[in-house]
């Protein structure tokens, strides 16, 4: 009896710490967005570590580059395109893209254009995808959409 007494109580301290709201908050968003600031905010601190650390937390990243992406600066949307880079997942291909055609900066998009076609070319899993994000930018840009 003693024994079913203390797995029950085990059973339920256990079960209320995988129900504790600490138990259960993904905080990641947090971490993600202290690195795009500092990607896209004056002396939001050092670049190069910034796209290291989103490198390292993968497409989980990608939602929050792509809404920074949209109220950034040039400098700062340059500094997100380049973590797109460093995170490689093909997911990014829509979103660079989209920015190959619509940005308002011709240095922005110039620079996601220039990251597609080295994703096209690289041969991995990206290759495909990026050819058909070319393509697309090419055909939206001939039918005169986009800025200019």
């Amino acid at each position: 009896m003693r024994r079913l007494i203390i797995a029950a109580a085990t059973w339920l301290v256990c079960l209320l710490v995988l129900l504790s709201p600490a138990g259960c908050e993904d905080r990641s968003y947090r971490e993600i967005g202290a690195q795009i600031n500092a990607l896209t905010k004056p002396g939001g601190g050092p670049v190069a570590d910034a796209i290291a650390q989103l490198a390292r937390m993968g497409r989980r990243t990608l939602p929050q580059i792509e809404i920074a992406l949209h109220t950034a600066s040039p400098r700062g949307k340059s500094n997100l395109i380049r973590a797109l880079d460093a995170v490689g997942d093909p997911e990014a291909v829509a979103i660079v893209q989209h920015f190959a055609v619509y940005d308002a900066s011709a240095e922005v998009r110039t620079a996601c254009e220039e990251l597609l076609q080295r994703w096209a070319a690289a041969g991995d899993r990206r290759a495909g995808p990026a050819r058909q994000a070319l393509a697309r930018v090419s055909e939206k840009r001939a039918k005169g959409e986009g800025p200019e």
